[in-house]
């Protein structure tokens, strides 16, 4: 049964810099394309961030070049490190991962972690 728990969410003014982490368990994670995605009050859940197997990486316009997806295969985990925050960054970001098969993440999630980007 895969397993997701996220960390590192919290309230940062605009302008910080947050790292959210998420730490998959009972899979073998390097097998999991994993991604990133938000949800705003009202609004639709949307991908923030992908990466696949290897290297490769996506990412939602609005987060080019503020934000940074990355892996550890080693430690199971993905990291999100976001920087020049918004206020319209605020959101409850979740971790997701595809299947072993598939080349898209959303098919796990965990929990939720709460960003609030407010001075």
């Amino acid at each position: 049964q895969v397993q997701l728990v996220e960390s590192g969410g919290g309230l940062v003014q605009p302008g910080g810099s947050l790292k959210l982490s998420c730490t998959l368990s009972g899979s073998k994670f390097s097998r999991h394309v994993m991604g990133w995605y938000r949800q705003a009050p009202g609004k639709q859940r949307e991908l923030v961030a992908m990466i696949f197997r290897g290297t490769s990486t996506t990412y939602a316009e609005s987060v080019k070049g503020r934000f940074t997806i990355s892996r550890d295969n080693a430690k199971n985990q993905v990291y999100l490190q976001m920087r020049s925050l918004r206020l319209e960054d605020t959101a409850v970001y979740y971790c997701s991962a595809g299947t072993v098969e598939n080349n898209q993440a959303g098919t796990y999630w965990g929990q939720g972690t709460q960003v609030t980007v407010s001075s």
